[in-house]
């Protein structure tokens, strides 16, 4: 049996999140972070509004930085829903 990372409501994120098709520890512990990405997408929220909010970083800081801890995070998050939740839900029958 494979350890499970536990889900986390509010985690530190890194400034790029994983890419690739497997999925990892960190993104079991973000899929809070991943759904509240996905839903500010589908409500089209300002993405510095978001950045603030989910991921804790000020895009007046450095706005390039932060863009690109946004997008990578959405990206990943939309990937897991389109194909990584197929390995979410194996490791999780295990």
């Amino acid at each position: 049996m494979t350890a499970k990372a536990p889900v986390e409501l509010d985690p530190y994120v890194d400034d790029l999140a994983p890419s690739g098709n497997v999925m990892t520890v960190y993104d079991e512990q973000h899929f809070v972070t991943y759904l509240r990405l996905l839903d500010a997408k589908a409500e089209d929220a300002d993405w510095k509004e978001v950045a603030r909010i989910v991921l804790h970083r000020d895009p007046a800081s450095d706005k390039m930085l932060t863009r690109r801890c946004w997008q990578s995070h959405l990206e990943r998050a939309q990937w897991l829903s389109r194909e990584g939740y197929r390995q979410a839900a194996a490791n999780r029958n295990r």
